[in-house]
């Protein structure tokens, strides 16, 4: 690829995704001014109007609140289970899964369905954030300028990071997080698209000036200069505080997929199970409404220390369960908003307790709890901080995000929770990435061409795909047969020369704890190993009889996007 090309597709990708998310924003500002404002007589309070003392805490008509969330859900259900199944929910993880399964490529119609649906799902009072819509339709831009640039699985990869940092940079005004986000978010461990970061800050940096040229140039929140920590017990509580949060960024993910489960449990048709999470919504709204929306505004009021102790430490249940009935339901809208609001809330309470200050204790808990939930801490730290223009309080928040972070990864791992991080099609690191193993698989099978009669244009990516998700063989000219699976116990196999044999087939390479092993490092097949072999079909089905036809490592996000498909009722 030239360096030239891919810095001018950086700056139109750039642009491009500005425009795109100041679409998005325009359209949720009418859907909100039309539905909730003039119906429910309710506005959803931004930072301005907080910080203006003009914000109404309880809608003037309570009914017609919840009529007005139950139809958004119903309306933005339709369209998406309808025309694109995989917009539902916040949409960021439909990207990740994207880039690690199909090289990048998103469906048109999902860019312009995912800012529609968004906007309506928000704007009429669902309890989401604006990042997990920007991810997927940003995301998509890069998608459809790469089908314009006919361009290759590599490029396309590039230009999906490429717009969705570019998108979110746009929303909220952070070009560096946002940048690092898009090359991080791919992974649960500490992995990055290096390559890709320099391109992905070109593309935000963009966003941001075209951004800030149109709309201005300050941070989406407004807190006191040179906020610093300068006491001992401060940084015991921030500790306090980094541990809270790490526990919190446990329950997110099980809260919000294990209500997800269960929705997708429920006998109707996937159109109408968003307005049902919408009614819940709405439920708790007549009581909190400080729920509804991605609540910046009141995001604000904690920062100013505003927030009564008491109605914070409620917000942190209450918007985890809004939040959670509004995406895991099916409705179209992000979790880094909500997640931000529960940090705040949690930071607040804790400032509050201990009589400390609440734009310093807000800023820390916001950064925390994503950073730890979504387990992608530096990003979410920078983020966070260009979000608030609290950069003084850089070595303070990275104590309590690194501490938050850990302290997930590590209970989440000794307690073997079913769900890891808000985004389920994160992989571990590029040893887990379909796309990053279909090379490898390649040139493992291209060395052994003189045993495999298998031609280079046979070894394809959406073969090997296959072959790595659905332990579907691959037939080859001489009638044997290439075929990937797990095997569920231990096998001796035998040796001869550099090659093992097991029942007369052919062990090529084996997988096992993310990496590849050539028989040579090996002396026995263990449960859980997964294995290339190559052989007849007798042999290939006498070998099977031991192993799951599909791989543990590398099926997961197929399956993922198959269960997807059939909650729709498209399979």
């Amino acid at each position: 690829m030239k360096k030239t090309q891919l810095i001018i597709d950086a700056i139109i990708i750039g642009l491009i995704g500005a425009a795109s998310a100041q679409i998005f924003v325009y359209l949720l500002k009418i859907v909100g001014k039309y539905s909730l404002q003039l119906i429910a007589g309710y506005h959803i309070p931004d930072v301005i109007s907080i910080l203006n003392q003009t914000e109404q805490i309880h809608p003037s008509h309570p009914l017609l609140l919840i009529v007005v969330i139950v139809v958004g859900g119903l309306i933005s259900g339709f369209l998406v289970y309808t025309f694109a199944p995989e917009a539902e929910g916040h949409g960021t993880d439909t990207a990740v899964r994207a880039f690690h399964r199909t090289g990048g490529y998103i469906r048109p119609i999902v860019t312009p369905l995912k800012i529609i649906t968004s906007a309506i799902t928000i704007g009429t009072g669902g309890s989401a954030g604006r990042e997990g819509p920007t991810a997927l339709f940003s995301s998509g831009v890069g998608s459809i300028y790469a089908n314009l640039r006919h361009a290759t699985l590599e490029e396309r990869r590039l230009f999906v990071l490429i717009g969705m940092a570019s998108g979110l940079s746009a929303i909220f005004r952070a070009p560096i997080g946002t940048s690092i986000f898009a090359v991080s978010v791919l992974y649960s461990g500490m992995e990055f698209e290096s390559s890709a970061l320099i391109y992905t800050l070109l593309g935000s940096v963009v966003a941001y000036i075209a951004t800030g040229f149109t709309l201005g140039w300050h941070p989406i929140f407004k807190v006191p200069p040179n906020l610093m920590v300068k006491n001992v017990s401060a940084y015991f509580h921030l500790i306090l505080l980094g541990g809270l949060c790490g526990i919190i960024g446990i329950i997110l993910p099980n809260i919000f997929y294990g209500v997800r489960d269960i929705f997708h449990k429920i006998s109707i048709p996937a159109h109408f199970k968003p307005a049902i999470g919408a009614l819940f919504v709405g439920i708790i709204a007549l009581w909190l409404p400080q729920v509804l929306g991605g609540g910046y505004g009141w995001i604000q009021d904690a920062i100013d220390g505003k927030m009564a102790l008491n109605i914070m430490a409620l917000l942190i249940i209450g918007k985890m369960l809004a939040f959670t009935f509004t995406v895991s339901s099916g409705g179209s809208g992000g979790v880094f908003a909500p997640s931000l609001f529960v940090g705040a809330m949690v930071g607040g309470t804790i400032a509050k307790l201990f009589h400390h200050n609440t734009a310093i204790y807000s800023i820390i808990g916001m950064a925390s709890v994503f950073g730890a939930a979504a387990r992608a801490p530096l990003a979410t730290l920078i983020m966070v901080l260009e979000m608030t223009g609290g950069y003084t309080l850089l070595a303070p928040a990275a104590l309590s995000v690194i501490l938050a972070y850990v302290l997930q990864v590590e209970i989440s791992r000794k307690l073997n929770v079913k769900y890891k991080s808000l985004y389920e099609a994160q992989v571990e690191d590029k040893r887990f990435s379909p796309v990053h193993q279909i090379e490898i698989l390649r040139n493992i099978i291209a060395c052994h061409a003189k045993a495999i009669p298998i031609s280079p244009k046979e070894i394809n990516d959406r073969k090997i795909l296959r072959l790595l998700e659905s332990g579907v063989p691959i037939k080859l000219e001489n009638g044997y047969l290439l075929f990937f699976g797990t095997l569920t116990k231990k096998l001796q196999a035998k040796k001869a020369g550099d090659e093992l044999f097991y029942k007369g087939a052919i062990i090529i390479y084996v997988f096992r704890n993310g990496e590849w092993l050539h028989p040579l490092e090996i002396d026995a097949l263990e449960e859980g190993d997964e294995v290339l072999v190559y052989g007849p079909p007798s042999s290939i089905k006498l070998i099977k009889g031991y192993m799951k036809y599909v791989s543990e490592t590398f099926s997961k996000l197929r399956e993922q996007h198959l269960k997807q498909l059939e909650h729709a009722g498209k399979i």
